[in-house]
C-alpha cells in the first residue's frame, strides 16, 4: 500500500504572519505536524512525506525539522483565493513522477490544526479501509452553534430567520447533530482526485469526530489560547 502525505504550508497568511513556522512552546508550529506525520509513515512502509510551499523560509524551516522538499508550489496555486484541492493535487502528481509509484491513498495534514495524535490518524484511517464506496474522510469536532437552533441567515425580505428548518426544533439538543470541520487533517483515496472534485466535502465523505480538544488557529488569540493550554499541561490527551 502506497501512502503520500501532504503538508501543505504556503507563506504570505495575513491573519497570522509567518503562522506556519510562528514559535509555538519553543518550536516551529509546522514541527507539530511533521513529527505526527513522520509517527503515521513508520507504520508504512513506503510511505512518503511531501511539503508543499511557495516560501524558501518555511522550506528551511521544514528541513531543521526533518523534512526536506524539492518541490515548490507554482505561484498559480499559492494565492489566499486558490482551493487546496488542487494545490494537494498537483504534489500528488509530482511526488508520483518523482518516485515512478501511483499512490493509493493522500493523506492531508494541516499546519495549523496541530492538536491531533497518531491514535486519531488511525482510527481515521480504519474508518476510511472499512468504507469501499468512500472517496475521502475528515476530522470534525462537536459544532457549538446549530444550523436548525441558534443561527440565523437574512432572507429575502430582509428579515431573520433560521439557516436550516426541520420540524418544530425549539432546544438545541433536539436538533440534528452538526460538525465543525477542524481542519486538522484529511484523507482521500486516490480515485478522488481523478474524479476532478473541487472540495472535501463530497457526496461520498466520512467523517471523524475527534474525541478531544481540537481547533484551527486562524486568529492571533488562538496562539494564545493554544500556548496556554500546551505549556500549563491543559490539553485533554497526549500531542
Amino acid at each position: 500500500m502506497n501512502i503520500l502525505i501532504t503538508i501543505c504550508a504556503r507563506g504570505g497568511s495575513k491573519g497570522i504572519p509567518g503562522k506556519n513556522i510562528k514559535p509555538l512552546c519553543g518550536r516551529p508550529l509546522i514541527a507539530y505536524t511533521i513529527d505526527t506525520a513522520r509517527q503515521f509513515a513508520a507504520q508504512y512502509p513506503g510511505t512518503d512525506i511531501a511539503l508543499s510551499t511557495d516560501s524558501d523560509e518555511i522550506r528551511h524551516v521544514a528541513h531543521t525539522c526533518g523534512l526536506d522538499s524539492d518541490y515548490t508550489r507554482p505561484e498559480s496555486l499559492a494565492g489566499d483565493t486558490v482551493g487546496k484541492i488542487d494545490a494537494i493535487a498537483d504534489i500528488v502528481r509530482y511526488s508520483e513522477t518523482q518516485y515512478g509509484k501511483r499512490y493509493d491513498y493522500v493523506l492531508d495534514m494541516d499546519v495549523t490544526s496541530p492538536l491531533r495524535n497518531l491514535a486519531d490518524l488511525n482510527a481515521a484511517f480504519d474508518l476510511l479501509q472499512a468504507d469501499a464506496q468512500a472517496v475521502n474522510l475528515f476530522s470534525v469536532s462537536p459544532a457549538g452553534r446549530s444550523p436548525y437552533f441558534n443561527m440565523v441567515e437574512r432572507n429575502e425580505n430582509g428579515y431573520y430567520d433560521k439557516v436550516k428548518s426541520v420540524g418544530d426544533v425549539l432546544a438545541r439538543q433536539a436538533a440534528p447533530k452538526v460538525y465543525d470541520l477542524n481542519a486538522s487533517f484529511y484523507f482521500y483515496r486516490r480515485e478522488f482526485f481523478d474524479a476532478g472534485y473541487k472540495g472535501a466535502i463530497t457526496d461520498r465523505s466520512l467523517i471523524y469526530e475527534v474525541p478531544h480538544l481540537c481547533f484551527d488557529l486562524d486568529h492571533p488569540i488562538d496562539f494564545e489560547i493554544i500556548s496556554y493550554l500546551m505549556e500549563h499541561h491543559k490539553l485533554d490527551f497526549a500531542l
